[in-house]
This record gives structure tokens, sequence and C-alpha cells, in this order.
């Protein structure tokens, strides 16, 4: 540790500053792929694959500098997303569990905390999840938690889970200064946890995305952060002044996006070959198939584009020294949300349009539609985002701070 407490965690790591994420993305192609059926199989990602994202550097890169990170900027951590949900769902789900889980904690932990954690070992992994499942009791020097929750994504290999949890002070709810209730997030060793399985599900099977519990464990003030925080401890990047929301909602758009981009892909591919009963010509010669590739791939590029255009738009003005507002936040769920709705319209008509290929077992069709419909049930991307967002944009409400 240096003498400003900044963990140097970045030994034995390859990157460079400003290191291209899709190419350290591409490094691991071969291996991702070969490994994917392997990865379902085991409900989690499988320890070449684990092993890789580390030696590439992969599993730090967005980290803050002082955790081993090179704080990309959104634009960068997209293409980074997509590329890798576009090898693989449960791979690119991975990405947006692990790598911002692990930069948060870096960003918003005081410093005893990030000393603690990210100082406890030159490989540190974050998973875990951050709804306010859980109850905590104030004590002295931290919280008594106690708490359940669901899809833990990235627990299968993470040494530390982070778990949102509801402040309570003497049996009273803790609120902040604004009047409104406080959520909080405690980081917590794995040996903490009771890890209660649940993850047999349809698609996004590699993920380790287990259910866990923890009963009266105390987790001390140094370990725990606010969950809509937006003052970083460390880390130079607008990024961080974003909050763990807006990071999130980048995530999952440039997940589905990276998803439906492969399936775009898997299927024009298939279309110069494959000849459907009765046909005389290949499916890309048919008029129906190329008019609905180019609207669907139509649609996947404007979703693209809006997704980028609004998160960029908004890290450059906190980089100027703004503060991100409430319109802001809204501008980037409406994107996210969106995105997901499209490229769930996008993975549907590749689907079909592969007809029988895709329904087989092993196929990357196959494999990717089930992702798309696990992974677009997730609360997040829901349509509560596009009323929460209206009633800001509308001017019927200041805020929600759940944006």
């Amino acid at each position: 540790m240096g003498d400003n407490g900044e963990v140097r965690a970045n030994r034995g790591s390859d990157v460079t500053p400003r290191a291209a994420g899709v190419e350290l993305v591409e490094r691991m192609a071969a291996v991702v792929e070969a490994e994917a059926d392997a990865s379902e199989a085991n409900r989690t990602l499988t320890e070449p694959i684990v092993e890789q994202m580390w030696e590439t550097g992969l599993m730090r890169l967005f980290n803050p500098a002082a955790a081993g990170g090179v704080e990309p900027t959104f634009v960068e951590m997209i293409d980074t997303w997509e590329r890798m949900a576009e090898l693989d769902g449960s791979f690119g789900w991975i990405g947006i569990a692990n790598l911002p889980s692990a930069a948060a904690v870096a960003a918003y932990l005081p410093d005893e905390g990030f000393a603690e954690t990210f100082g406890s070992a030159e490989r540190v992994t974050m998973g875990g999840q951050f709804a306010p499942n859980g109850r905590g009791e104030r004590v002295d020097g931290g919280y008594r938690i106690s708490g359940a929750w669901n899809f833990g994504s990235g627990t299968g290999h993470s040494q530390f889970v982070c778990a949102g949890f509801l402040p309570f002070r003497d049996g009273d709810l803790e609120f902040d200064d604004s009047g409104d209730i406080r959520l909080l997030a405690a980081v917590l060793p794995r040996e903490d946890i009771v890890f209660t399985d649940g993850w047999h599900v349809q698609g996004l099977r590699g993920t380790g995305s287990f259910d866990y519990e923890v009963h009266d464990v105390f987790v001390p003030d140094h370990r725990i952060f606010g969950l809509f925080e937006r003052r970083p401890h460390r880390g130079e990047s607008a990024v961080f002044r974003m909050g763990l929301m807006a990071i999130t909602a980048a995530g999952h758009a440039a997940w589905i996006l990276g998803v439906a981009r492969g399936m775009l892909a898997d299927v024009a591919t298939l279309a110069m070959e494959k000849v459907r009963m009765g046909d005389l010509a290949p499916l890309a010669q048919r008029p129906s198939f190329q008019r609905n590739y180019a609207h669907h791939l139509g649609m996947w590029r404007a979703a693209d584009r809006l997704v980028r255009d609004t998160f960029d738009e908004v890290e450059r003005s906190v980089a100027a020294g703004d503060d991100v507002t409430p319109r802001q936040r809204a501008d980037m769920r409406i994107a996210a949300t969106y995105a997901t709705e499209a490229c769930r319209e996008v993975a549907q008509w590749a689907h079909l349009a592969a007809g029988t290929s895709a329904i087989r077992n092993g196929n990357r069709l196959e494999r990717a539609f089930r992702d798309v419909y696990t992974g677009t049930q997730h609360a997040f991307i829901n349509e509560k985002t596009y009323l929460d967002a209206a009633q800001v944009l509308l001017g019927l409400v200041e805020d929600q701070r759940g944006l």
C-alpha cells in the first residue's frame, strides 16, 4: 500500500493506460467460445475463462487507477461490454456484474475499507446484488446485517459479495438529509455468506448468479457505502461522479446490444447457406429476409447510437464540472430501457428467421435467444423506468432517486 493509502493492485497485469477493452476481449475470444457450453453446464464461468480475465487485465480494467484499472470512458466500457456479450451472453453478463461492482466498491469505500478489500489479495473480484433486500441494525462501529438476495451475479468466483440493505437505528428506519430512506450497500468476505444456490434457469446459465443469505453478520462502517453515492474517494473519471445507477444502466444496454449484434451476424451468415424446404435459393435471396434484415439492423444501429450519444453527452457535462441532473439520469435510463426493448425484438426476429437451426442445443442462436429472454426480465430495465423518467421530464416531480 502506498503512502497515500492506495492499494497497488495492478501487479501482473499487462494493461497499458487507456488499453482498449475490446483488444483484451479479443485475446480471450477463443477460450470464451470453447468454454461456453462448459460454463452453462457448470452454471458459472469455468476456471480457464476467469483466469484469462485476470491474465489479460480485463477483470480490473474498469477500476480506479488506485485499484489497478485504467478508468475507461462510457464509450470505451460500452465497446468492451458489447464485444463480451457478442461472444457469449454469460461472459457478457459477468462483464456487467463483476467489473462495475469492483469499480464501484473501489471508488466509494472509505480508505480503511478499500485497504481491507483490495489490499487483501492481488486478485479481488466483487459480485452480488445491490437491491436493498437486507436489514441492518445500527450498532457501535457499523451494522449487524441479515437478509436474503436473489441472482447474485458473478458470485461463483467472487472473493467479496455485495449486499444492499435498509439501515435501522433502535428499530426505526434511518433517513438521509433529504428525508429519504437511506439505501446502503455492504461488502462482505465470501466466508460470511451462506449460498443457497437457486440458479437453475432458462438462460445466462453460466453467470454463477447464485442466491445467498447473511445471518446477523457485523459489517463495519468502512465496508459500507451509499447506493446512490456520486462522490468517489478515488478515481478521476467522470463516470464515478455519475454513480452506480448510471454505470449499471450502461452495462445493461451494452449487454443486450452485444448479444443482439451477435445474433444479427449469425443469422446473416446462416442465410447465405440455408435453403428452406421448397426454395431453390438460399434464405438471403428472399426479399422478405432482405427487408427484415435491413429493418432490424437499422433498429439495432439506432438503439446503439442512442445509448452511446446519451451516455457520452452526460459524461462530457460531468467532466466539465457539472453535477449530473435528474433529467440527465432520466435520459440515460430511457436509453438503456429502449435499447433493451429494441434488441429483444431484433433477437426475436433473428431467432425466427433462422428457423429450426436456432432450436438445436449448442447453436449460438439458440443460446443467445435464451440469454436475451432471461436478461431482459431484469427489474432494472422494466417499464417502471419509463414511468419514473417521464415524471421527471414532464416536470411532475423534481427527481426520482432510483433513476
